[in-house]
């Protein structure tokens, strides 16, 4: 088995200490940092998310999947080039102004890292004008905005208004999630896209940015 296939397993079964301790022996050998993530994390949290969807996984299962990622990301990020880092698509994400859930926010996080995005997570009870900051901080390409609770939801029409006053609306895609929207309801705030998974929130930002 190669390390590639070593990696994707000990993310894929959520074997965080496995997950790094492989990567840690490929960078020592000579790997390339890239080539881990694009052949190894990248694969196993898009198979994980195939698996969320087909009810093979639940949320744990998932999880666990990111926390492995992430340990071995840790290890890779600052060995990453300028460059490389540069090309990556930004989203900004966060838990929209009056509410702190953080749950599924932090899974879409960690499943965007999962599949090469740079993510500023922002956390939770995010103003509005903090979105706007941090996109233009940032250059984003993305914004993700969450919520849980439908008393909340009118911060996610307030944040989009926001971006919209600040002539930042056409430069940025705006997707929205929480267990209480609906495509529907992100039509009617103007957002340009829905997701109502973790794994639907990959789809829908890759689509975003074309792919």
């Amino acid at each position: 088995m190669s390390r590639f296939e070593e990696l994707y397993e000990a993310v894929l079964s959520g074997d965080n200490g496995s997950a790094a301790a492989t990567t840690r022996d490929a960078l020592e050998q000579g790997a390339d940092p890239q080539q881990l993530i694009d052949e190894g994390m990248i694969p196993a949290m898009a198979e994980a998310g195939r698996r969320f969807e087909e009810a093979e996984y639940f949320v744990p299962e998932l999880l666990l999947a990111a926390r492995a990622m992430k340990a071995a990301l840790e290890l890779i990020r600052p060995m990453l080039s300028a460059h490389q880092t540069e090309m990556k698509r930004c989203v900004v994400l966060g838990t929209v102004k009056g509410d702190l859930h953080d749950i599924g926010k932090n899974l879409v996080a960690a499943m965007l890292e999962g599949a090469g995005f740079d993510v500023v997570d922002l956390g939770t009870d995010v103003a509005p004008e903090q979105f706007v900051e941090a996109a233009r901080e940032q250059s984003a390409d993305l914004i993700g905005l969450s919520a849980l609770l439908t008393a909340t939801m009118p911060a996610m029409k307030a944040t989009i208004d926001a971006f919209e006053k600040a002539g930042l609306r056409d430069r940025v895609k705006v997707f929205v999630g929480g267990a209480p929207l609906s495509d529907s309801y992100a039509q009617e705030i103007h957002a340009d896209a829905y997701a109502d998974n973790a794994s639907a929130a990959v789809r829908v930002a890759q689509a975003l940015v074309g792919g």
